[in-house]
């Protein structure tokens, strides 16, 4: 990021989706975004970094990006966060999708509900929230020093699924247009798939350019 901040991708779920440790590197304070599974895998990576962590993010209710958050509150007793229109996804496997992977999805009670606008401090960072909702009605964006961590919102070159429950292919368009008013230098780091530029998708993704 700089050389005050850094991030950590932990790929979990079979390297199929991106938790992020975005960590403060004068104070070692850190967020956990998205930890969708694979809890000892953040485990060992918050150990080997020496972090001490201060939120727990979710970008959006479904399992993939929840499934450790109890994981987490457990070991690091850091407040969980996530969006108000999200937050019975925490508790309902049928809005979560957990249905579809076996049921199980340890999504925890979340500690504070977020708004459009809201900050969130880690160490000397601050980032701000950005309601993205279409592929989910609570989905976020969170903004911070160049970065944009998208969640399921925007991918290299793709856009989130609208098809689920509580999804919006409109909503989703005005979600999209909103991202594109940021710095073309903006660098976007995803849910899933390569971190990439968001003038580059302006000008390549053709969700964007449509």
């Amino acid at each position: 990021m700089n050389e005050t901040y850094q991030i950590i991708n932990v790929p979990v779920l079979q390297q199929i989706n991106n938790c992020y440790l975005l960590v403060c590197t004068a104070s070692k304070d850190a967020a956990i975004i998205d930890p969708g599974g694979d809890p000892e895998l953040i485990f060992r990576q918050v150990e080997a970094n020496g972090l001490h962590i201060t939120a727990i993010i979710n970008t959006h209710g479904h399992s993939d990006h929840i499934g450790a958050n109890e994981d987490m509150q457990e070991k690091y007793h850091a407040p969980l966060m996530i969006h108000r229109l999200d937050e019975p996804m925490l508790s309902r496997p049928s809005l979560s999708l957990a249905l579809f992977g076996g049921g199980v999805c340890r999504g925890g009670k979340a500690d504070r509900l977020l708004e459009d606008g809201d900050t969130i401090e880690v160490g000397k960072l601050t980032l701000t929230v950005i309601h993205t909702p279409g592929h989910t009605p609570g989905g976020i964006c969170l903004l911070g020093d160049g970065y944009l961590f998208s969640g399921d919102t925007l991918f290299q070159l793709s856009i989130g699924r609208t098809d689920f429950p509580g999804g919006s292919f409109e909503q989703l368009r005005q979600s999209l247009a909103r991202l594109c008013q940021l710095d073309d230098s903006t660098i976007v780091c995803p849910g899933h798939g390569p971190a990439t530029i968001l003038g580059d998708e302006k000008r390549y993704n053709p969700y964007l350019r449509a």
